[in-house]
């Protein structure tokens, strides 16, 4: 009997199989779910290939969580998917942007106006953009997990998108505050550093990376998503019914060293 048996999932934002997105929906596979994942413009046609790498290839929704139509058709979009009574048990969002050129790498003091609220809008608004697209289609007790990278701290190179993931933390509480009466659960990951696509766009994410190996008391494989994905999958399930508002950490312990 698997952990998520009987449970539809959504994970939104899955590019490559080396993402974060990937590794949550074959794990939510394995442990018995209906999965569907998404992207959207170019990418859309990479996820599809992607898909077929999965144990079962799972249907792919075009969904720009920052265009409305999208948005406002996503219901309508998994209703063709799985009927006419379909409903949504979880609902990941594993979705961040922001521009590399201008805004991380060393360019706080310079990031534009215009590139930082795209950031805001696509790694943090979008959590309530895409809790309020699915919310008609949610079962009680239904759970939302977003990721994180820690936004308690200042991290080099990170900047600007580091600012877009405190706003991320905050939507995070906010939406377990409004969703909660209705019996939704929404939590965050924060996991450590790994290779994936997104993180290849940080320039001077190696100064990041480096302290990893020896500061966790765990230790960290950055090239391993599943613990990251084992982790929202439980999230998703039935064993934190009483859980909301919450940011898991997932980094071999580093979050909780001294110097």
């Amino acid at each position: 009997m698997g952990l998520l048996d009987g449970k539809t999932i959504l994970v939104a934002g899955v590019t490559m199989d080396s993402s974060i997105g990937f590794a949550v929906a074959k794990v939510a596979q394995e442990q018995g779910a209906t999965v569907l994942i998404s992207n959207f413009g170019r990418a859309l046609s990479i996820t599809k290939r992607i898909a077929k790498r999965l144990p079962v290839e799972p249907p792919v929704l075009d969904l720009d969580v920052t265009n409305q139509e999208h948005l406002d058709g996503l219901a309508d979009q998994i209703r063709e998917h799985l009927g006419a009574e379909a409903k949504l048990d979880g609902v990941v969002h594993s979705i961040a942007y922001g521009n590399p050129e201008t805004l991380l790498g060393g360019k706080f003091l310079t990031g534009p106006w215009e590139d930082v609220a795209q950031a805001v809008q696509v790694s943090a608004y979008s959590l309530k953009s895409l809790a309020i697209a699915v919310q008609p289609l949610m079962t009680q007790g239904a759970g939302i997990v977003g990721l994180t990278f820690d936004a308690t701290v200042a991290w080099p190179a990170y900047d600007w998108m580091g600012v877009a993931k405190a706003a991320l933390e905050s939507t995070n509480r906010y939406l377990a505050r409004d969703l909660g009466p209705q019996g939704i659960r929404v939590n965050l990951v924060s996991a450590g550093p790994l290779k994936t696509l997104a993180a290849k766009a940080i320039p001077g994410f190696e100064e990041i990376d480096e302290a990893w190996g020896t500061r966790a008391p765990l230790g960290w494989d950055n090239t391993d998503q599943i613990p990251t994905a084992k982790t929202v999958c439980a999230l998703l399930s039935d064993f934190f019914p009483a859980t909301t508002g919450e940011i898991v950490h997932v980094d071999g312990g580093y979050h909780a060293m001294g110097a």
